[in-house]
């Protein structure tokens, strides 16, 4: 699929990408432009070129209906010496939606300040986890299996935990999105206070499973659930780095050792840190969006409970 406009060309294949773009102004230096994380590949005084995997550079893969969508950021960064100032244009490869394919979210790998590569996965699984769903469809009042893990490599080892998730019927998150609550107040799974949802007990620290009961919510439309993931030492769990779940006639659980579930007692109220040290800095752990879907939820009161 060759897609141009004005100064560039873009050639998507179905595992890479040709990207050209041919600048006019001879005061732009060629070598200052990025797609991504990524160089260019050549270029010329007037023309600049990334052939490049559509796994790499940090490519965003989103599933909407019948398409998947690879999303990217060519950027000219500005020098010092440049009259041309910074500036970005979109790219996006769009194809048909493979029919076997699962909506798992893109695995970028990036490097966290030296202690090694950290890759994300988020998607949908059968009933007992063992792989992946066979259906995006769910009944309402059944459950949906969703796992999250984190493949350390070389890093240090760290326990994965969901920070906060929403659904929402739009792939990207807009201020005027309709969303739904599930996971709040840094790691509250706010959800399971109205429901039967669950942290499921934990078989690795690199993995989440997360039974979540089909809601209300855009009852019959396409439904994405947008994450923020937190993978953090294991050892300096707070009320901010934490796995809380509500049991009927118990109250708010800790997943990962029920004996500290007072680190749930903000759940209620809001939840902050003492802690000075910034989970951004790369020392203590790193963050990471994912989003998840479409997945639908039918309206099936055989299924409810």
């Amino acid at each position: 699929m060759l897609l141009s406009h004005s100064n560039m060309k873009l050639d998507c294949r179905p595992d890479f990408m040709t990207l050209v773009w041919t600048e006019s102004r001879f005061q732009v230096d060629p070598s200052l432009f990025q797609l991504g994380s990524c160089f260019p590949t050549s270029f010329t005084a007037r023309e600049v070129v990334f052939t490049v995997n559509l796994n790499d550079c940090d490519f965003k893969r989103i599933v909407t209906g019948h398409h998947l969508m690879y999303t990217n950021e060519l950027t000219f960064l500005s020098s010092p010496a440049s009259h041309v100032h910074t500036f970005s244009h979109q790219v996006v490869c769009t194809y048909e939606r493979p029919k076997d394919w699962y909506p798992l979210v893109y695995d970028p790998e990036f490097h966290t300040y030296g202690q090694g590569d950290l890759v994300f996965h988020m998607g949908l699984m059968n009933d007992d986890f063992t792989g992946p769903a066979e259906s995006t469809s769910f009944p309402l009042g059944s459950l949906i299996p969703i796992m999250a893990s984190v493949e350390q490599r070389t890093h240090q080892p760290l326990l994965l935990l969901f920070e906060e998730c929403v659904a929402s019927t739009t792939a990207e998150l807009q201020h005027s999105s309709n969303l739904y609550p599930i996971i709040t107040n840094k790691g509250c799974l706010v959800d399971s206070r109205v429901s039967r949802s669950k942290f499921e007990p934990r078989q690795k620290s690199s993995e989440l499973h997360l039974s979540l009961q089909a809601f209300r919510f855009a009852l019959g439309k396409e439904v994405f659930i947008h994450c923020e993931l937190v993978a953090w030492a294991p050892s300096l769990l707070d009320n901010t780095k934490k796995a809380c779940h509500y049991k009927k006639d118990h109250g708010w659980e800790l997943l990962d050792n029920p004996t500290y579930s007072n680190l749930c007692d903000c759940c209620d109220t809001s939840c902050k840190s003492r802690r000075m040290r910034s989970v951004g800095s790369g020392k203590l752990g790193i963050r990471h969006k994912a989003v998840l879907g479409p997945l639908t939820i039918t309206e099936d009161f055989n299924s409810c409970v």
